[in-house]
């Protein structure tokens, strides 16, 4: 198998197939670098090793979330184009559909994939988390694409994940991983994972390792356990 790009309406996607028709297919959200799975050797020889195919939509800065963005090169808000033109299209390529549609990504793509299941935790259930940027706000006054879709940083955080969270709602299979020497994001990160568990939601998480702080030596680190971990819930 090998890496190849598509465009879905539009907007340009980095596919690795599945090694069969009818196997799980990651959805991952790239973080804003916009640096995606394509041709990273360590995630690759793990798709492969478990046979799924990827999906990595490209978002530019986007945020992954349900607000208009200049730099998304869709009409759709970046979580509508995830839900219904993404998975669609995942569905008739492959073959495969939620909940074998597994949610992943790094830093602003961690906290998108959980701004996605929060939302849906019915249709995506599964959701690994690395590194996520979930107080975003913290970015906001910084001449970036959040200043554009949010007139203060308050209502930035206002759409933040950690408020998409329902009690009586929410996926059943979580991961949150962070490094405790990311110094920008492991609060929020740490935060999160409080919140989930006063609100007695199950998850597993790992905020002790640490392997570089916030970048690719971490999230590369981290790619055996998640999809160890996404091999096992798809079980359940």
């Amino acid at each position: 198998m090998s890496w190849r790009e598509e465009s879905i309406e539009g907007v340009t996607a980095d596919v690795y197939p599945p090694s069969e028709a009818g196997n799980a297919v990651l959805l991952f959200l790239h973080g804003h670098t916009g640096r995606t799975l394509r041709d990273n050797p360590v995630w690759t020889e793990l798709l492969d090793r478990h046979g799924f195919g990827c999906v990595c939509p490209h978002g530019a800065r986007c945020w992954w979330l349900d607000r208009h963005c200049s730099e998304f090169a869709s009409d759709k808000t970046p979580i509508s184009f995830l839900r219904e033109s993404v998975v669609p299209w995942i569905s008739e390529q492959f073959n495969v559909a939620p909940p074998r549609i597994p949610l992943s990504g790094v830093s602003m793509g961690g906290q998108g994939a959980l701004q996605l299941s929060y939302r849906q935790p019915r249709e995506f259930p599964i959701v690994a988390a690395i590194s996520p940027a979930v107080d975003f706000q913290i970015w906001h006054g910084r001449g970036l694409p959040l200043d554009e879709m949010f007139a203060t940083a308050e209502a930035a955080r206002q759409a933040t994940a950690i408020l998409e969270l329902h009690p009586l709602n929410w996926p059943r299979h979580q991961l949150i991983l962070c490094d405790p020497t990311d110094e920008e994001w492991f609060e929020s990160a740490e935060r999160l994972t409080m919140k989930l568990s006063s609100m007695g939601i199950p998850h597993e998480r790992d905020l002790e390792t640490e392997a570089g702080g916030h970048g690719w030596e971490y999230y590369d680190a981290m790619a055996p356990k998640v999809m160890s971990f996404i091999a096992e819930r798809l079980e359940k």
